[in-house]
C-alpha cells in the first residue's frame, strides 16, 4: 500500500516530521492522532501529493486509487446534487456523460467511429459496474441526510456544511483502495455520523483518519499511530486502547527513569568519596564514563506528564435567579416556524444539549435564546440577572487578526487583572510566548481556545455555545469539557460529539420534527 521513508517536514523554527519511515498497513482503519500543530494534517496533505516534504519520499502503487476529503467545495458542480455525486467517481462518470453525448450525435448522423468509441466506453462502464454509479450515489447521498427531493438541485443552493456532506459523497463514492478522510464528522448530526461509522466499518480499502470525535475515533480505528514531535508511534486497536496502552508505557518508562537514576547516583557517591584516592582513580574513571552514559540515557528517556486539572480563575460572576429561560407557546424560525410549541424552563446551573439533524433548528434555539432572533409566536423569558455569553460557529473566524492573543482578552474585559487573564489563557493552553502571538498566526484551533477565553473573560452566567468543539483537538475538546462541568453558570450547548455531550450535559432538549422535549439525564 503507502509507504513514507525518512520523510521530513519543517517551518522555520518549528519541525513537524522528522525523518519519518512508516508502512500504511493494508486493509486497516487507522486514526492518526496528537495535538493541535504536531503536522497531522500536513502529512495527510504530503500523502495526497498538495505539499512536498523537504526531504524523504513517499512510496505507493501507481494504478493505486485515492480517495481525500476535499476541505472546499467546486466552484463550478455540476447541474444537480446527484450528478455532482456521480461525478466523484471520474472515470466512470466521464465515461457516462462522453456516452450519452455520443448517442445523441448517432442519433442525428451514425458513423462507425463514434460507435467503435461509444463501445469502447460502454465496455469500461459494464466492467467497472456502471450501471450501479446511480444507485450508488442515491444510496450514500441518503444515508449521509439528503432527502429524495433535493437531489435533483443544484449543489449551489446548498449551504457550506451540506456542500461538504456532498464532498464527503463524492469521495466515499469513488470507493478507493486508501481513503484519508480529515475531520469527516464536521457538519455531521448524529444520525449521520451513525451511518457513516456503519459505512466504514465495513470499507474494504485502507482508512487513514482524523478526527476530535472521541466516539467516532473508538467506533472506527482498528488501528491508532500517535504523532508528536516529529514522530510516529503505533498501537493496536480504538483511541481508548492507544490512551490504556500509552498510560501503561508512561509507567515502564518512569519505572525504567527511576532505576537509571538511582543506578547514577550509587555511582556518583563513589566518585564524590574517592576522586581524590588515587588507588581509586582508575574506577573513578570508569564510573564517570557510566555517569555520562546513562544522563544520555535519561535524556534520551522522554516521560509524558498529566495534564493539570482545569481551574476556573476567580471572575466577578453574578448569580442569576433560579429560573433562568421560560418558554411559554414559543414557535421558532425565520418565516415559517422549525419547531412550535415549546412550553418548558431551564434552571441555574443546568447543562443542556440540544440534539437532533441538521437543519431542524438547533443553533435557531439559541439565537433565539440570545435575542438575535424574534420569536415567530409565544415567548421566551429572561430570568432575573441572567448575563449571555453567546458563542457562534464563526466565533473563531471573527477574531481580531491584527491583535495579539494577550491583547484580544484584555479588550474582552478591560477591569480584569493581568494575572487572572494570564490565568485564564493558561486553562486553555495559551503558555508563555504564546500570548505575544498574533491571532493572525493562530491555527483554527487555538483560534477557538482563544474566543472561549474571551467569553469567560466577559463573567457570563449563562452560556450559549453553538458547536464549539469544532476545530479543537482532542485535548483542548477534554479541556472545554472539564472547563463546563466546573463552570457553575448555566451551559445551552448545540454539539455533535457524543463524549462531549456525555460529560457535560445534566439535560438534553431532543429535537424530533418540529416538537421538542426537555429531559433530565440520570
Amino acid at each position: 500500500m503507502i509507504r513514507i521513508e525518512n520523510l521530513s517536514k519543517s517551518f522555520t523554527d518549528k519541525t513537524l516530521l522528522d525523518q519519518l519511515t512508516y508502512h500504511f498497513p493494508q486493509g486497516q482503519r487507522i486514526a492518526l492522532v496528537g495535538a493541535n500543530g504536531q503536522g497531522k494534517t500536513t502529512l495527510l496533505n504530503i500523502l495526497t501529493g498538495r505539499e512536498t516534504a523537504n526531504s524523504g519520499q513517499v512510496i505507493r502503487p501507481k494504478s493505486m486509487r485515492l480517495g481525500y476529503l476535499n476541505q472546499s467545495a467546486s466552484s463550478t458542480p455540476e447541474p444537480t446534487i446527484r450528478e455532482e455525486c456521480m461525478a466523484g467517481h471520474l472515470e466512470l462518470f466521464s465515461a457516462h456523460k462522453q456516452m450519452a453525448v455520443l448517442l445523441e450525435k448517432m442519433a442525428v448522423h451514425f458513423q462507425e467511429e463514434d460507435y467503435s468509441v461509444y463501445e469502447g466506453l460502454l465496455k469500461l462502464y459494464e466492467n467497472n459496474n456502471g450501471y450501479q454509479l446511480e444507485g450508488n450515489a442515491e444510496k450514500i447521498l441518503l444515508g449521509l441526510g439528503f432527502s429524495t427531493d433535493q437531489l435533483d438541485q443544484s449543489p449551489l443552493v446548498l449551504s457550506g456544511g451540506w456542500r461538504m456532506r456532498l464532498e464527503l459523497a463524492k469521495t466515499l463514492l469513488n470507493n478507493p483502495e486508501f481513503l484519508i478522510l480529515d475531520e469527516p464528522t464536521n457538519h455531521l448530526d448524529l444520525p449521520t455520523i451513525e451511518w457513516l461509522e456503519e459505512y466504514l466499518q465495513s470499507f474494504r480499502g485502507t482508512l487513514l483518519f482524523v478526527s476530535h470525535d472521541r466516539s467516532f475515533l473508538n467506533n472506527v480505528a482498528n488501528l491508532t499511530i500517535y504523532l508528536k514531535h516529529g514522530k510516529i508511534q503505533a498501537f493496536k486497536w480504538n483511541f481508548d486502547d492507544f490512551l490504556n496502552q500509552k498510560e501503561q508505557t508512561k509507567k515502564t518508562e518512569a519505572a525504567t527513569l527511576k532505576k537509571v537514576l538511582q543506578r547514577q547516583n550509587h555511582m556518583q557517591s563513589f566518585v564524590d568519596r574517592f576522586r581524590g584516592t588515587p588507588s581509586k582513580a582508575k574506577q573513578v574513571g570508569s564510573r564517570q564514563k557510566s555517569i555520562a552514559k546513562l544522563q544520555s540515557a535519561i535524556e534520551g528517556t522522554a516521560v509524558e506528564g498529566s495534564e493539570a486539572k482545569i481551574h476556573i480563575p476567580q471572575l466577578p460572576f453574578v448569580n442569576s435567579g433560579k429560573e433562568v429561560f421560560t418558554f411559554k407557546g414559543l414557535d421558532i424560525g425565520y418565516t415559517t416556524p422549525l419547531i412550535k410549541d415549546l412550553a418548558f424552563i431551564i434552571q441555574r446551573g443546568k447543562k443542556v444539549a440540544i440534539v437532533g439533524k441538521n437543519g431542524i433548528g438547533k443553533s435557531t434555539i439559541l439565537k433565539t435564546l440570545n435575542g438575535s432572533l424574534p420569536p415567530l409566536a409565544g415567548s421566551v423569558g429572561l430570568g432575573h440577572n441572567v448575563k449571555i455569553g453567546f458563542y457562534n460557529q464563526n466565533a473563531a473566524e471573527e477574531m481580531v487578526g491584527n491583535q495579539t492573543v494577550f491583547q484580544t482578552l484584555q479588550d474582552a474585559n478591560a477591569q480584569l487583572s493581568d494575572q487572572i487573564l494570564r490565568s485564564l489563557l493558561g486553562m486553555m493552553l495559551f503558555k508563555g510566548h504564546d500570548m505575544a502571538k498574533m491571532v493572525s498566526v493562530l491555527s483554527g484551533g487555538e483560534r477557538s481556545r482563544l474566543a472561549i477565553c474571551a467569553l469567560l473573560a466577559q463573567a457570563p452566567n449563562c452560556l450559549l455555545l453553538d458547536e464549539p468543539t469544532n476545530h479543537l483537538d482532542l485535548i483542548s475538546t477534554q479541556l472545554l469539557a472539564d472547563m463546563l462541568q466546573e463552570y457553575k453558570g448555566t451551559v445551552v450547548f448545540v454539539s455533535h460529539d457524543r463524549d462531549f455531550i456525555d460529560q457535560v450535559a445534566t439535560a438534553v432538549i431532543e429535537i424530533d420534527g418540529n416538537k421538542a422535549r426537555l429531559w433530565e439525564k440520570d
